[in-house]
């Protein structure tokens, strides 16, 4: 999610902040001087195999990353954090991009980490470092320059309510269920939900969650703001796909139109919420500098669309 300083699209003069190139740029939240040693992680994690991470991505614009590991209620083994990661690169790299849903298969959304793995890497220092890969990644994965809905069929458990939060969007099914369960295992979140949590629901909305392992249901998820879309009843099918439509079609209403107003929109909206006032204005002027001037701003004036 580079803001490509050479476009020839950026104001003259202008240059992204300090602040805007380390929020824009694709790579690692964590380095090796914050005592990040992923390479170290990624080869314990690998020891632990099992499911896999999907994706697809369509010429439409949007791709879809799916959770699979049904035998475990769709849990991250080692290897899947490991692919997690690996998506996320590859979603970075996907300039023709717009928007991304998150699903599990097999109808429910993800149990959160493999016990197998967690007790194999249960000492503090390992656990540390696999909770900052996993911060790493879904940190990253909400900084796509992607309009991202998490489609919570099923439940959401643990690490799977936290990485409902990485999401820009949330939609459930009636009958779903996001429960941040971390006080009944002895732990509190640690891939980043409880920072992002708040940041989505407030503070008291997230003690209630966080203090009473609270199962939110659907109808729960919008009073406390953490739910976007409830999708109708019926609209599933055995084989998901049709419910994966409904999320699609709902998506559809914020990502229509060309990939790089959409994803300007979404870098625009990220820099505010992440950076300082000051740092945030500036950033959304070199953001709109890539826009200005741009195929879609030029049809539009064309057009007088505007005034219409």
């Amino acid at each position: 999610m580079v803001l490509c300083a050479a476009s020839c699209h950026l104001l003259r003069g202008s240059r992204p902040t300090a602040w805007g190139y380390l929020l824009l740029r694709s790579g690692s939240v964590y380095t090796a001087a914050s005592g990040f040693q992923r390479e170290e992680i990624r080869q314990k994690l690998q020891a632990f195999p099992g499911g896999s991470v999907d994706l697809v991505k369509r010429d439409s614009g949007i791709a879809v990353l799916t959770v699979n590991n049904p035998a475990r209620m769709n849990a991250f083994s080692g290897t899947m954090m490991v692919e997690l990661e690996e998506r996320v690169s590859q979603l970075e790299e996907w300039s023709e991009g717009k928007s991304l849903i998150i699903q599990g298969a097999a109808g429910t959304f993800c149990s959160g980490s493999d016990l197998n793995a967690v007790r194999a890497i249960s000492k503090p220092q390992d656990g540390i470092q696999m909770c900052m890969f996993m911060q790493d990644s879904l940190t990253r994965l909400l900084r796509l320059p992607l309009i991202s809905v998490a489609l919570v069929e099923g439940r959401a458990l643990g690490g799977g309510a936290e990485l409902t939060t990485a999401c820009d969007f949330r939609l459930m099914v009636p009958g779903s269920v996001i429960q941040f369960v971390h006080k009944h295992m002895g732990l509190v979140p640690g891939w980043g939900g409880a920072a992002r949590l708040v940041r989505i629901v407030g503070s008291q909305n997230t003690l209630k969650m966080l203090g009473g392992a609270v199962k939110v249901d659907p109808e729960m998820g919008l009073e406390f703001g953490l739910v976007d879309g409830v999708l109708e009843p019926g609209a599933g099918d055995e084989s998901g796909a049709s419910t994966l439509l409904e999320a699609e079609k709902w998506l559809s209403h914020y990502t229509q139109g060309p990939a790089p107003v959409i994803r300007a929109i979404k870098k625009v909206v990220l820099s505010g919420r992440e950076l300082p006032l000051e740092a945030a204005l500036r950033t959304e002027r070199d953001i709109f500098g890539t826009v200005w001037g741009g195929e879609a701003n030029m049809q539009a004036l064309a057009n007088k669309a505007k005034h219409k």
